[in-house]
């Protein structure tokens, strides 16, 4: 039986944009797919050439290496936020410009290795830091961007940002 944090969060912990990212994950335990999201995207991803890499699959669109970057980038903000949340802080959290933060990443100019590695270093600071949640702190509730959050619900938006991402770069740019 899952515990509160691997239960999906409930309407009422997130505002409903994030809904969007919930639903894309499957099964009730969030932390396996945290688990298993690490490789399924490096394997997806860690055959191309660079120049493959830096494919747009339409004008002003960002390349893969710079979805690569965005990830996580918006992994560490979510898993801030759930961390200052967990630990009570009760200060508003601010919002951030994924395009401004993908623009000024430079992931273009890294190597896609690199932009993997760091990937995969970001989520294995993630899952013990979701580890640690217990129910309490989980269901804890908070602000972000002035919106109501929960610990719990940010591990489910991060596996579910993750999924929306992977998706695209099958879909839109047409990796398999």
């Amino acid at each position: 039986m899952p515990t509160a944090l691997l239960e999906r969060p409930k309407a009422d912990e997130h505002v409903e944009y994030y809904a969007r990212y919930i639903v894309q994950v499957p099964g009730d335990d969030v932390l396996a797919v945290l688990k298993s999201q690490i490789e399924d995207t490096t394997r997806l991803l860690r055959a191309l050439s660079e120049s493959q890499a830096m494919y747009r699959y339409a004008h002003g669109k960002w390349s893969i290496k710079q979805v690569v970057g965005h990830m996580s980038d918006v992994e560490r903000v979510f898993a801030y936020r759930m961390m200052c949340i967990a630990r009570g802080d009760s200060t508003s959290l601010p919002g951030f410009d994924e395009n401004a933060y993908a623009e000024r990443a430079e992931s273009d100019a890294r190597s896609l290795t690199s932009l993997l590695n760091e990937f995969r270093a970001v989520r294995a600071a993630t899952i013990p830091l979701v580890e640690s949640l217990d129910p309490e702190t989980g269901t804890r509730r908070g602000s972000a961007n002035n919106n109501p959050i929960t610990p719990r619900a940010l591990a489910w938006i991060i596996a579910g940002h993750e999924i929306h991402h992977y998706g695209l770069l099958k879909e839109r740019y047409g990796l398999s």
